[in-house]
């Protein structure tokens, strides 16, 4: 049998369950169990090569998650969004999920690695270690001053997201709205500019995927780095608020950026719907309108593994190479395969963060 395609992820929240794993982490991480859609044995044996995984500080009025998730079945909604929180209390809830994530690295006998540039994660690559890189969804732990920004940096962060959807000190998201458009309101603020500079001279990738319209304009007019909406997909497929508009599109193509296709299904249903009973056609279609309107160069994937319900035909990571297969059916050949799978992303990092 031939190898699975190497697959780099733009986008995982694996970590969410590690750190609610408690005592039973090793056993979900290290022995597979199952529970989830990601862990150590099933990724090896799908070809997940590497990827984002997010630091995430969870809105108490979002406690109930399979509450939402039933709601989001029963379009249209039009879900509040939860109230900012400040990084006093979001920094002790960032550390000790940054715990978690070095402890992945640390119990995976060297089949893992953290990688803080681009020739790291080649390097994690040819050696078929799991390349890991340390991402913000949502800049709630960094302070106004920036300080904290620096000190991430130099534990390892490589890739922020101004917001989760809340708002921020830095700007503001899109709701959980269906049907709509990403243009929900004001975008960044003075912070938030400030956190774009600040980004663009430490070479820390920005992730647009949950910032609203404005937010993303906002960052065209500032960044002088390549435009990325790790776990987004197409409006004009399916209109979500998370999805990305066809002007949208176009522009991370024009900056040399990246959109990872996102494996959420009330992102990926015409009909916004949560439920996984669904075909491969509407994934098929974004990645459709996302070559024509990026470029071949600037699609990737960004499964949003851990953090949504994903078709029932992919599943957790062993449903890869099933997205791999389906990508064959529809004529792409196996150059550009690659590009998505990996290939495009490597390449985007060389440009945001350097060789």
């Amino acid at each position: 049998m031939p190898s699975p395609v190497q697959v780099f992820d733009g986008h995982n929240d694996i970590v969410l369950k590690i750190a609610a794993a408690g005592a039973n982490r090793g056993r979900l991480w290290l022995d597979g169990e199952g529970a989830g859609h990601l862990d150590l044995p099933r990724m090896q044996a799908a070809g997940f090569a590497g990827g984002f995984f997010a630091v995430y500080i969870p809105s108490p009025e979002y406690a109930d998650l399979n509450a939402l998730e039933a709601r989001m079945d029963n379009p249209p909604y039009d879900f509040p969004l939860p109230a900012l929180i400040g990084h006093k209390a979001a920094q002790p809830v960032a550390v000790e999920v940054l715990g978690h994530l070095l402890w992945i690295e640390r119990v995976s006998g060297g089949r893992f690695r953290w990688c803080r540039t681009a020739g790291d994660i080649r390097a994690a690559l040819a050696a078929g270690v799991i390349a890991g890189v340390i991402h913000f969804e949502g800049a709630e732990a960094i302070d106004e001053n920036l300080d904290a920004l620096h000190l991430f940096h130099a534990m390892g962060l490589r890739s922020v997201g101004p917001v989760w959807s809340r708002p921020t000190i830095f700007g503001h998201g899109v709701p959980f709205r269906f049907p709509s458009t990403g243009d929900t309101g004001p975008g960044l603020t003075e912070a938030g500019r400030a956190l774009v500079r600040e980004c663009n001279a430490l070479r820390i990738m920005l992730d647009l995927s949950h910032l609203n319209e404005q937010g993303f304009w906002d960052v065209a007019k500032l960044s002088d780095a390549p435009l990325v909406a790790t776990h987004s997909n197409a409006h004009t497929v399916a209109p979500s608020s998370r999805n990305l508009s066809d002007r949208q599109l176009r522009a991370i193509g024009e900056t040399g950026g990246m959109v990872g296709l996102n494996f959420a299904t009330c992102f990926l249903r015409e009909d916004g719907r949560e439920s996984p009973e669904m075909t491969l056609d509407p994934v098929k279609r974004h990645i459709e309108h996302m070559l024509k309107l990026a470029g071949e160069d600037h699609v990737g994937i960004g499964s949003d593994y851990d953090g949504a319900t994903t078709p029932k035909d992919i599943g957790g990571v062993e449903g890869l190479p099933v997205l791999i297969n389906a990508m064959r059916g529809m004529g792409l050949g196996e150059a550009l395969i690659a590009k998505i799978a990996h290939g495009n992303w490597l390449r985007l990092l060389e440009r945001t963060w350097g060789a």
